[in-house]
């Protein structure tokens, strides 16, 4: 399994202790940046996410930015995309069993890293329920 990571300048803190997370459960891991503070367009960054999940360079992938959601919303735009935003690993579960997500979208500003790693975690522990739940997704 392969997983891509995208932030922006105000995401990119948590790519560094999530592929470490991502690597010490033997889950591949890579970083599509953007790697600094420098401000920039979170959705340039979300494309290319969603671009390496339609073109099977990566399985799952994880998305940040401030709020979450402008990665969210650019990333839900992708027909192959479900991108679920949590912030706690309630959230996170439910994501994953009821929408079967394959993109976690966290907002670093309004989450602490040991948070972000449990929606990690949590995520990535779920199993998709299926059921009446199949049949809502295949409504959208």
């Amino acid at each position: 399994m392969k997983i891509a990571f995208a932030g922006d300048h105000a995401g990119y803190l948590l790519a560094e202790p999530i592929g470490k997370l991502l690597e010490a459960r033997g889950i591949g891991f890579e970083n599509l940046g953007t790697f600094g503070p420098d401000s920039v367009d979170y959705p340039d960054f979300a494309h290319k996410l969603a671009a390496a999940i339609e073109e099977g360079r990566a399985d799952l992938g994880i998305a940040a930015c401030g709020t979450g959601n402008g990665m969210a919303i650019t990333l839900n735009k992708h027909q192959g995309i479900r991108a679920g935003l949590a912030w706690n690993k309630d959230i996170a579960r439910l994501v994953k069993a009821h929408n079967n997500a394959n993109v976690l979208v966290l907002p670093q500003r309004f989450i602490s890293e040991a948070d972000a790693l449990e929606c990690v975690a949590a995520w990535l522990d779920t199993a998709f329920e299926g059921g009446r739940h199949l049949r809502r997704i295949e409504k959208i």
